[in-house]
């Protein structure tokens, strides 16, 4: 299948690619910011926290730059729909992100030693997912192809979230170290929110795969 874009399109082309780095560089930003919060790097954290939030920002800018673009120009007319749609969606990743770390900074929830390589390893898979579902929107415009290579990829990684997540759980709710169950209940939420970012990107994932087999037919 041909190239999405032709000629009179790459300043779209050009957006979306910009738009795509920035739903990548959130997950990077969010995998970043839970680390340095569970290891107690708090100024740290701070920083990927605002980053983020400007990003989130900027990022809502460009979506609304290139919905004025396809419109305006008349691009794409008979998937347009569908671009719209894929953008939205990613949209909600970079918000899921964004709102995981405002909760950490305004909740502070307290990250026991024996937990933390769990929530670390968590959070690093919820970035992988977000990593492959950008590439698989990538593919979904110039290799169509390789969608779904990335969509197992995404569901690969989410379920591997869902594994830790849960193993996570029940050592919160098992353990004699954690008394006050405010707190085990405090735990668990966190450790749902960080794996709702891996959920959100297999959303995505599941609708780009429905994008993808309408650019066929």
């Amino acid at each position: 299948m041909p190239n999405f874009f032709n000629r009179k399109s790459k300043q779209l082309e050009s957006a979306i690619d910009g738009y795509l780095d920035q739903v990548t560089r959130s997950g990077l930003i969010f995998n970043e910011g839970v680390k340095a919060y569970v290891n107690g790097k708090r100024e740290k954290f701070e920083k990927n926290f605002k980053d983020i939030s400007l990003l989130e920002s900027e990022a809502d800018e460009v979506r609304r730059g290139i919905k004025r673009k396809l419109y305006t120009y008349m691009l794409i007319p008979e998937s347009r729909g569908d671009v719209l749609g894929l953008l939205e969606t990613l949209d909600d990743i970079i918000d899921i992100c964004e709102k995981v770390l405002k909760q950490f900074s305004i909740e502070t929830p307290d990250i026991r030693e024996f937990l933390k390589n769990d929530f670390i390893e968590l959070a690093e898979l919820s970035s992988k997912t977000v990593e492959a579902v950008v590439k698989g929107a990538r593919a979904f415009f110039r290799d169509i192809g390789m969608v779904n290579d990335y969509v197992n990829k995404v569901q690969f990684y989410e379920h591997e979230a869902d594994d830790v997540e849960e193993e996570l759980k029940r050592k919160v709710f098992n353990s004699d170290r954690i008394e006050p169950l405010s707190q085990k209940v405090h735990l668990r939420y966190f450790a749902e929110k960080i794996a709702a970012v891996s959920d959100m990107s297999k959303q995505v994932a599941e609708r780009l795969s429905v994008y993808a087999i309408k650019r066929r037919i």
